[in-house]
């Protein structure tokens, strides 16, 4: 019997700073999950890395005990699984080994996500399903660092990322205990110089009352607000001077004890924000990185799934290193055409279009650094680099296949796809096999083609090419792709060309 969706059972595992987190939950037909099981573990994972810069063993233990119960349970419920860590293991000098053990006794690829993927997969969870029009500004306040994301509908238009958390700020500065009043004010000071050097100083077109969705957000907002989820930037202030006159024991009437010893460099932080964005309120909302990385994980089952942020920030990327934009567009336009017609011959899931998409866009930013050998510097760059809306996994098989894009052909004994699995060997040989006949395709940097249809018939490919100028150059170059095309996919490519 097929298995439908509302049968698969996703699950997000969040390595936080101050906790670890596990959400297993069913997508159900309205966009919606229903959630099936849920656990919190405040093993700290932060605890000492931001003074020491090394997770301590005896965190290392309690870390890799939660993430082998998750393990277990992800795999009774035969869930497909994303596990991202966040600050804690982006600073940690041993973050290998935690990822090693995670794979070997825990039996998880945990991913260490860059602050600004944090960023928009927290923006994703918050925003799921809001009005395309609306505008809204997440920010989320984690242990060791804050994300701030502006947005329209579900889609981000700017992400930020602060290496200022509640767990870094109290190692700081001790805010545990009983704070006097000149350490509140350095503090305070602190905060507002790390978010003044990230954030700009003025947000145009963003409302004055922001959505906060962490879990040190929502107690904070809970305790100083007067009704409701919603605090005033006032009521802010007013609730971390109270806070700080406390002693240890009184915080903890008030939250649980794995908050209660973090709340005041939390409350700082978010006072620091509201100042900084000027805003009137903060709403706390249930939701954040876990439910962005549910809605991602079906998103990526469904083959209508938006990839706009991501060619979003490829664009971004290369015109950062002064791509030609045009011929890098024509490039992709022409390589999605043969995927899309030639879905028979590849026989490549859907997922992997986007990865073709942005390793054509990227292929050649390496001529920023050297034309010479400018596939070996773009393959460098790319897995240097961070690009929103790609695991690290998928960045690097979009690494190999622009490396690819000329000179050596992907051969599975070339050292140049040393690392990769069987299937990434496959992947990488046919996406960067379209990559090449593109690139071929345009190999003036003129766009003489305006359209192309390719279709497979027997044991050849005929590809139409609609152009609007000779392409002489681009069909005797594309002639020595053929040969290529023919190892991978079996099949003979032919070409027609329609003047207009």
């Amino acid at each position: 019997m097929r298995r439908t969706d509302h049968d698969t059972v996703l699950a997000a595992i969040d390595v936080g700073s101050n906790s670890v987190k596990l959400e297993l939950a069913r997508p159900l037909p309205d966009g919606s999950f229903e959630t099936i099981h849920e656990e919190r573990d405040p093993v700290r994972p932060g605890e000492r890395v931001f003074t020491t810069g090394k997770i301590p063993p005896e965190v290392a233990e309690r870390l890799l005990s939660a993430l082998r119960r998750y393990g277990a349970l992800c795999r009774r419920f035969g869930a497909r699984v994303r596990a991202v860590a966040t600050s804690a293991l982006r600073e940690a000098r041993n973050k290998e080994e935690i990822l090693r053990r995670a794979r070997v006794e825990a039996g998880l690829n945990l991913e260490i996500v860059s602050g600004r993927e944090e960023a928009r997969l927290i923006c994703l969870g918050v925003l799921h399903g809001k009005p395309p029009s609306a505008r809204s500004l997440c920010i989320d306040i984690g242990g060791g660092s804050t994300e701030v994301a502006s947005a329209v509908g579900e889609q981000p238009t700017d992400l930020w990322s602060i290496a200022l958390g509640a767990v870094r700020l109290t190692e700081l500065f001790g805010s545990d205990a009983r704070l006097p009043l000149k350490q509140l004010n350095a503090m305070r000071q602190y905060a507002n110089e790390a978010i003044r050097k990230r954030l700009p100083s003025r947000l145009d077109g963003v409302p004055r009352r922001a959505l906060g969705s962490s879990g040190n957000i929502r107690a904070i907002v809970s305790y100083a607000a007067e009704e409701g989820p919603h605090a005033s930037a006032k009521n802010l202030s007013r609730a971390v001077e109270e806070l700080v006159a406390m002693s240890p024991s009184e915080r903890r009437t008030h939250f649980e004890p794995g908050r209660a010893d973090i709340v005041v460099a939390g409350s700082v932080i978010l006072e620091a924000l509201a100042q900084h964005l000027k805003l009137e309120s903060v709403t706390a909302v249930d939701r954040g990185l876990r439910d962005g990385i549910l809605v991602e994980l079906m998103r990526r089952r469904s083959e209508t799934r938006s990839d706009r942020w991501l060619l979003q920030a490829a664009t971004g990327l290369g015109q950062r290193f002064q791509v030609d934009e045009d011929h890098a567009r024509q490039v992709a336009k022409i390589a999605l055409a043969m995927f899309d017609g030639l879905g028979e011959v590849h026989r490549l899931p859907s997922t992997s279009r986007p990865l073709l998409e942005v390793a054509a866009l990227l292929h050649d930013i390496g001529n920023a650094v050297s034309y010479d050998r400018h596939h070996r510097h773009t393959y460098y760059l790319i897995t240097h680099a961070d690009i929103p809306g790609l695991v690290e996994r998928e960045r690097e098989i979009v690494a190999r296949v622009a490396r690819y894009h000329r000179r050596s052909f992907p051969d599975p004994r070339h050292s140049g796809m040393k690392g990769l699995s069987r299937g990434e060997v496959n992947l990488v040989r046919k996406l960067a096999t379209l990559l090449r006949v593109a690139d071929s395709l345009d190999r003036g940097h003129h766009q003489p083609v305006h359209q192309v249809r390719a279709v497979a018939n027997g044991e050849s490919v005929f590809v139409t090419l609609h152009t609007k100028a000779p392409v002489d150059l681009e069909l005797w170059d594309v002639e020595h792709e053929a040969a290529n095309f023919k190892r991978v996919f079996r099949r003979k490519l032919v070409f027609r060309v329609l003047r207009h």
